[in-house]
């Protein structure tokens, strides 16, 4: 009797299993629905939709990922560095063998806004569905016009991952969507004020989390590599974040790390340009300007200042407001400069450029005195640019005149701590020390920025 009964037992916990099993593996393998299911394709290759399928490309700058710089654009093998190991960007082009030309609307949407490729394997959120999913369906619509009809085919296959098996398996992705990401695209909240301004923050919202995808740089990750904020109801959204070698500052109304001190026009200039009185862009973000930004319509430039601009400071980043302190020159006078580390190098190799005082040259040679990565508690970005220099921005087809060189064959690790240090000690900066073993860390693992950018063609 008690036998039959633990058999009963033990053959109900074995059908649970098969049963929270098969739903595992439904689930996991399932592809998304598409809001393009059933619907043709032969309406998308009006030389208007083309024409707006570029421009939203631009918006989402699909070519600083999928390209590289000796390569065609869209073609793939770019190489990003995972905690896991590798992995390379695909090739997008419309080549049938290689690339994305077999597929449909259907298809196109899934991989774009769910991240599952065509043959249902997931993609890596290193591509940001998370963000595209918040795409309107005339953007994907135009989207898919203008990867289908506006790019030139390139034969080139895919590089695998360097993910090493087991840990290259997809399907647990789909339980990491389920968990990290929000489904739906976006949709227009009531702002106070005035019908304009709403429509404005509203557009710029859209162009922020969708879109421009800026999160996936300036909002800070979790344990499991996901955002941890995907719009402005978190607190952590946009307040800066460190990855790749740079810290993305913040994007939010930071009086001394974010844009507390810019105006809208500030960052409708920073944008458009690639400077302005505040800073001068380097690092990742240069290609973002190069690439995208400067392309946007003055419009959307301008919404996405606007909606910027309404992020409060984030909880704990806005301490007192930074005010320039003058008694930091008096180290750099002749008789002083060789008592206090870094002083001397300063004077030496910065300050023909950024001023003795630390105040930079109107827009084009930017300050060091109050700049965010002088503010910031992370100093990768301090550090990364100094080893490694600037790539040049490429305004309207001409290279800019100024850019910062790098010093990794001029300096040592501990002459750049000790110089960083003062610049980050010094006219009110409070970003604190910087350590040579820090110097070193990112020395081994970047190379030095090309004094050649190149601005790819996407037509």
């Amino acid at each position: 009797m008690k036998r039959s009964r633990v058999g009963r037992v033990l053959a109900g916990i074995v059908l649970a299993c098969v049963v929270v099993a098969a739903a595992l593996a439904w689930f996991v393998t399932r592809k998304p629905s598409s809001a393009f299911d059933g619907v043709a394709d032969a309406d998308t290759a009006s030389p208007q939709l083309i024409q707006r399928g570029e421009y939203v490309a631009r918006l989402s700058d699909c070519v600083a990922c999928h390209s590289t710089a000796n390569g065609a654009p869209f073609a793939g093998g770019l190489e990003m560095a995972t905690p896991l190991g590798s992995i390379f960007a695909t090739n997008i082009t419309p080549d049938k063998d290689t690339g994305i030309g077999a597929y449909s609307l259907a298809d196109f949407d899934r991989a774009l806004r769910h991240g599952v490729a065509m043959d249902g394997h997931r993609l890596y959120p290193a591509m940001p569905y998370p963000s595209y999913v918040k795409l309107g369906d005339d953007d994907v619509r135009a989207l898919y016009a203008y990867f289908m009809h506006g790019v030139h085919p390139a034969h080139q296959e895919n590089k695998p991952s360097g993910i090493p098996s087991p840990l290259n398996m997809r399907w647990p992705l789909a339980l990491w969507n389920a968990v990290f990401t929000k489904p739906g695209t976006y949709q227009p909240k009531p702002v106070a004020g005035a019908s304009d301004d709403a429509t404005l923050w509203n557009r710029g919202a859209y162009l922020v989390q969708g879109a421009g995808h800026c999160g996936s740089c300036h909002t800070a990750r979790g344990f499991a590599f996901n955002e941890k904020s995907l719009d402005e109801s978190g607190s952590t959204y946009l307040a800066g974040a460190l990855l790749d070698g740079w810290y993305a500052p913040s994007l939010r109304g930071d009086g001394n790390t974010g844009l507390g001190r810019w105006s809208e026009d500030d960052v409708f200039r920073f944008l458009k340009q690639g400077r302005n009185t505040h800073a001068v862009v380097f690092g990742s973000m240069t290609d973002v300007i190069n690439n995208s930004t400067q392309f946007m319509t003055d419009g959307d430039l301008k919404a996405v200042a606007h909606y910027l601009k309404s992020l409060p400071a984030a909880p704990g980043q806005d301490g007192p407001p930074w005010q320039y302190d003058p008694s930091s020159n008096k180290a750099l006078a002749v008789g002083e400069r060789l008592r206090i580390p870094g002083a001397q190098t300063f004077m030496a190799r910065c300050s023909a450029c950024h001023g003795a005082d630390g105040r930079g040259q109107g827009e084009w040679i930017p300050p060091l005195a109050g700049s965010a990565s002088s503010m910031a508690k992370e100093d990768a970005s301090s550090i990364n640019v100094t080893l490694n220099g600037s790539g040049r921005i490429v305004a309207n087809g001409v290279p800019d005149a100024y850019r910062m060189p790098p010093f990794r064959n001029q300096l040592n690790d501990q002459e750049i701590a000790d110089v960083l240090t003062f610049v980050r000690t010094s006219w009110g900066n409070k970003g604190g020390v910087v350590k040579p073993d820090a110097v070193k860390d990112l020395r081994d693992r970047t190379n030095p920025a090309s004094s050649n950018v190149i601005v790819l063609q996407m037509r």
